[in-house]
Parts: structure tokens; sequence; C-alpha cells
């Protein structure tokens, strides 16, 4: 059940970029179109609140953590997704497992063995590749949809550690949190792009708003439930499903495609993934 419930988490944010663009196109923005899809959630997913009520004075910082951490994970990589290059921001989003041992360590204690090392090295050294641009000096994300991707995989990574740290929480409080932080940090920046308008949303942009809650509510849980019950590092391994679904969607769906290069750095990437299921004794 958590393998299954990881790789169905997976399949869904490998496609769920796609809608997102549909509804732009349609000309609803991205932070109304998130905060409003993961309102959505929060209100598929209401029959957990009664447990959540029970657990609020046991709650505690790391639940206040994992808000903020899976919300800027989630919003972030909807942004990056929306006005970047599918491939190149996933990527980026998956260098998560130079960050997944750094949190592992300072959070939960765990140590590394030389796997860990390696991992470091393959993963940094794919980026580099990825972002060399002759004459840029230091490579470094080239605009701001590769940063968005980037330090969404930060949080990612760090609300994984977190969720498996807060072993006192329930997979429903751990889920509601994820649509809760993502709706707290969309609501500013809609607040100051001019307010929330949802009278222009007609109804066949209801109904896919409406689908992607539901799915949300339903990858969320599942999603929860598979990092609170297996090590963060091997969770991290199988969300690489993810990057097999967007390649073949960002290539059929919005016909991108990927130079030299940016093959070499994913492969060293995704290598770097793979070893993280060997990174602790």
């Amino acid at each position: 059940m958590p393998v299954a419930g990881i790789l169905s988490g997976a399949l869904v944010w490998g496609l769920i970029w796609y809608p997102y663009r549909v509804l732009q196109d349609a000309g609803i923005s991205g932070p109304l179109a998130t905060l409003v899809t993961y309102l959505l959630a929060m209100l598929c997913g209401a029959f957990m609140l009664p447990r959540i009520w029970r657990e609020l004075p046991d709650i505690g910082w790391w639940a206040v953590l994992l808000v903020f951490s899976a919300g800027w994970a989630n919003f972030g990589y909807v942004l990056a997704m929306l006005h970047g290059e599918v491939m190149r921001v996933l990527l980026l989003f998956y260098l998560a497992p130079v960050w997944t041992i750094l949190f592992s360590y300072w959070l939960l204690g765990e140590r590394l063995n030389r796997y860990g090392y390696l991992v470091i090295v393959l993963s940094l050294c794919g980026a580099f590749i990825m972002l060399w641009e002759p004459g840029f000096g230091v490579p470094l994300p080239q605009n701001m949809s590769e940063w968005l991707g980037l330090s969404a995989g930060m949080g990612f990574a760090l609300s994984n550690v977190v969720s498996r740290r807060a072993s006192h929480l329930s997979v429903e409080s751990k889920a509601f949190s994820i649509w809760l932080g993502t709706a707290l940090l969309t609501a500013p920046l809609l607040c100051w792009q001019g307010g929330i308008t949802l009278g222009a949303i007609d109804a066949q942009a209801w109904l896919i708003l409406v689908l992607l809650g539901v799915a949300l509510c339903s990858c969320s849980f599942a999603v929860q439930y598979g990092v609170t019950h297996m090590p963060a590092n091997r969770a991290m391994l199988l969300f690489l499903f993810e990057l097999v679904v967007a390649a073949l969607a960002s290539w059929l769906l919005a016909g991108e495609t990927m130079e030299l290069r940016d093959w070499l750095g994913a492969a060293l990437i995704i290598s770097a993934s793979l070893l993280s299921g060997k990174l602790h004794a």
C-alpha cells in the first residue's frame, strides 16, 4: 500500500501541470487555479476534520513546518510548470535527494554511508551540466521558473522528512496540512495581484477545477500514507516514476524536446535518485 500510494501520487503530479496550463489559457491564473483546487481538496477531505480536531492539542511545531514546506512544494511546483520547460523544471525539482540527505541528517539523525556522498556528487554534476551556459559564470537556474522548481524541490524534500519525523500525526492531519499550506501561501499572492475573481470562471473550467480538487485530495492522502510508512529516501526513489510520466506527457501534450546535455544531466540526477535507496547503513 505505501508503494501504491507514492506511485499514484507520482502519476498525478507527472500530469497535473497540463490542466493548469489549460486553465491558464482560459484566462484563469495559476495562483487562482491553485487556490481554488486546494480549497476544493479541503472540502473533499472534510470527513477527516473530526480526527484532526482531536489531534489539535498535540500537533506542535512539526505540523506547522509540514504545512509551510508542503505548501511551498505544491505551489512552487505549479507556478514553475506553468511558465517553464516541463522536464528542466522537474529535473531541478528532483535534486531533492540532495536536500533529503541534509534534512534527514538534521531532523532524523540518519547517518550517511559511502553512497550518500556519491548521490551528492552525481546530483550536483547533473545540475551543473544542465545549467551551464558559456559566458554566464557559475551555473545557476536561468529563469524564475527554474528557481521555483529548485526551491519547490527543497520544500518537497523537507516535507517528506518532516512527515516521517512527525510520527504522532495521523495521515489525515498530514494530508490536510498540505492543502491548508498551499492555500495559505497562495492567497497573499492573489490579493497582491488584485484579489480573487470567481465570476469569470465558466462551467467547463469549473469542471476541470473540481476534478483537480478530487485528484489532489486522493493523491495527497495516498502520498502521505506512503511517506509515513517507509524511509524518506526510499520514497524519493519511487517518486522517480513522475519523471517518466512527465517526459511522455511533455512530448505528447506540449511538444517539448530535450537537448543532449539535458539528457546527460538527467541521467546523472536519476542515477543519484536511484542510489538514494542505499543512503543509510
